[in-house]
């Protein structure tokens, strides 16, 4: 079986394929002073809710973004898996990178763009809702062009609340009715929906005319579904896009020869 990890800032998602078939997946926070015995702890218990034998996982390949936990990570896979974990990053990636300095991408914006070209093979806009907002082009090649990063909305709403006294915490859970707010709250999500969803056609339309192609534009990450029903340029969305994308390259590593 593979187990794969993607490390985010916030969140960490847990997968288990059992070959091409995801059987179970997790979301714990991510905690940057985990040490690998924490983590067994955590995996531990959720292969035993799903009756995994943790001796059935023969290869785990990892996205990190984070990497206070690249030890924590690698200890665990030799300590109670019995393998070195598979990491992913622009040498490993079957994808051309066309950036000045390719080892600055973030792997999990790799993952995504290798599991978005395998399914739709034209060039794509990538939008991933998560810590930040990121952005990413994939030429008609399958090449990664680069992209643009922004605030996360969770961390522009936090900070409303955190450097604002009298402005309190609110719940992105839904559309508000119109832009025009009549209590605080309803203006504060107002704000942060409305303006979050402008920036991002904004800067689809903005990177439209920079690739000079129509690339389709998915989203993935927690309020994707959220951010579809608003936009008038995300055209669907993926939300197990980064598991699959993992998934993918766990093959290719597998079919590559051994180093000599």
């Amino acid at each position: 079986m593979l187990l794969v990890l993607d490390v985010g800032n916030t969140h960490t998602v847990i997968g288990l394929y059992d070959n091409d078939r995801l059987v179970h997946d997790w979301r714990i926070h991510t905690e940057t002073r985990m040490t690998d015995d924490e983590l067994d702890l955590i995996v531990s218990r959720f292969f035993r809710k799903a009756g995994i034998e943790p001796a059935r996982v023969d290869q785990t390949v990892v996205s990190c973004v984070v990497p206070a936990l690249a030890g924590a990570i690698e200890a665990y896979c030799r300590k109670h898996l019995g393998h070195e974990p598979d990491w992913i990053s622009h040498k490993t990636v079957d994808m051309p990178v066309l950036l000045d300095n390719p080892a600055e991408v973030g792997a999990d914006r790799l993952v995504n763009a290798v599991a978005a070209y395998e399914k739709y093979r034209c060039s794509l806009i990538i939008i991933d809702f998560g810590t930040a907002t990121t952005f990413d082009c994939i030429s008609e090649k399958g090449e990664y062009m680069g992209g643009a990063i922004a605030p996360g909305i969770g961390i522009s709403a936090e900070a409303l609340f955190a450097k604002a006294a009298k402005l309190p915490r609110v719940e992105l859970i839904d559309v508000p009715e119109c832009a025009i707010g009549r209590e605080t709250a309803a203006s504060m999500k107002s704000g942060l929906l409305y303006g979050y969803t402008d920036l991002v056609d904004g800067m689809v339309r903005r990177i439209r005319r920079e690739m000079e192609t129509s690339p389709k534009v998915i989203a993935t990450g927690g309020l994707s579904v959220l951010f579809q029903r608003l936009s008038e340029t995300i055209a669907s969305v993926e939300p197990g896009l980064t598991l699959e994308g993992l998934r993918l390259l766990a093959e290719k590593i597998k079919k590559r020869p051994p180093a000599s």
